[in-house]
């Protein structure tokens, strides 16, 4: 049994709750197909969502995701449980889907703090670092960088000294989950009510870190291959999971592909230093590209430079996909409400 307080309740759902309902507050802890695992102060069920929710969702993004706060009404004896609501969010990270369609995927919904997982191998990447950062900014989470399996690299200072650049004032943790290395920083963040997120690419080691932090083989782990450096997906779905010693963790699949969503703000924060630098520019609208006198171009690291360029040209695309997708779809809208009309007038002219 878990208190609220242990799931990570604040006055931000608090204030949410209608009084006059039996309604109970629960957090989902993984979604499987159509069902949800959830756990309540009455334990753990399966919950599916009432039908009057499922034909007011709107979008993809309206489901509820693993973080999420829901109410809902127990079947205490069949061990389920009936959605009737989705509380609002206090934050979500999100990305765009892969593929080609341009939606919303939430990855972790109502989250304090984002673990961003860069193992201290052939993987590591300051600019796929960024990336992610990008997105951290923009949840409302606090970022923190952990450099995982530090018991396999001799220069670990380098890569951290590395990192820092990338990171941008976020913090930096060396860890390895063989050695115990920065676990004790680990705890001390995940405090009872705090909720955090272990984001990574594949094989970085988030797994064995949650089974460390948990003294536990919660979740099954898989050796990287020698040859690449490289893992395969040990997590195979989004799963929460509630620390003993405080706080509440949201484990995730490995990640190969992490395309922004709505993420300009976090951009800029993620490369605060160009809001300095572009002051003493040469030209107050200087894009920091060619133009001469540029103090940006000169105080940054190309690759860095680069890499903020490429992220702002790929969010700049995505939003001008969206507003085609939302015109596209008031035409339909519009084209459907003009039919109805004229077929309104039609049979009244009989």
């Amino acid at each position: 049994m878990y208190s609220l307080k242990d799931l990570g309740w604040c006055e931000h759902f608090e204030k949410q709750l209608a009084a006059g309902t039996d309604w109970v507050p629960a957090r989902v802890a993984e979604q499987t197909r159509e069902l949800y695992r959830i756990f309540c102060e009455q334990g753990e069920f399966l919950a599916e969502l009432s039908g009057r929710l499922r034909h007011e969702i709107e979008s993809r993004a309206d489901f509820p995701a693993v973080g999420d706060w829901v109410l809902l009404q127990l079947r205490i004896g069949e061990n389920r449980a009936t959605i009737h609501r989705v509380l609002q969010r206090k934050g979500k990270f999100s990305r765009k889907i892969a593929g080609r369609r341009t939606e919303e995927q939430i990855v972790a919904a109502n989250v304090d703090v984002v673990f961003l997982v860069s193992s201290l191998n052939r993987e590591f990447n300051p600019r796929r670092i960024e990336r992610y950062l990008s997105l951290a900014w923009d949840s409302g989470a606090r970022p923190v960088l952990v450099l995982n399996k530090a018991d396999l690299c001799e220069n670990t200072e380098a890569f951290r000294a590395e990192a820092e650049d990338a990171a941008m004032g976020a913090r930096v943790i060396l860890a390895s989950a063989v050695r115990g290395d920065g676990l004790a920083e680990l705890g001390a963040i995940l405090q009872t009510g705090t909720t955090a997120a272990l984001l990574g690419s594949s094989g970085v080691g988030k797994s064995s870190l949650v089974n460390t932090l948990l003294d536990d083989e919660h979740l099954r782990t898989r050796a990287v291959r020698e040859s690449d450096d490289r893992g395969r997906h040990t997590t195979t779905s989004r799963q929460l999971i509630v620390v003993p010693s405080g706080g509440v963790l949201i484990d995730t699949p490995g990640m190969r592909e992490l395309q922004l969503w709505d993420a300009g703000e976090g951009i800029e924060h993620a490369f605060g230093e160009i809001a300095e630098l572009a002051s003493r520019c040469k030209f107050r609208d200087c894009r920091h590209q060619s133009e001469p006198g540029c103090a940006v171009r000169e105080g940054m690291v190309a690759e860095r430079l680069a890499n903020y360029h490429k992220l702002l040209r790929e969010e700049q695309y995505l939003e001008a996909k969206q507003d085609a997708g939302v015109r596209s779809e008031r035409t339909k809208e519009l084209r459907k409400l003009m039919k109805s009309v004229n077929q309104f007038y039609r049979d009244r002219g009989r």
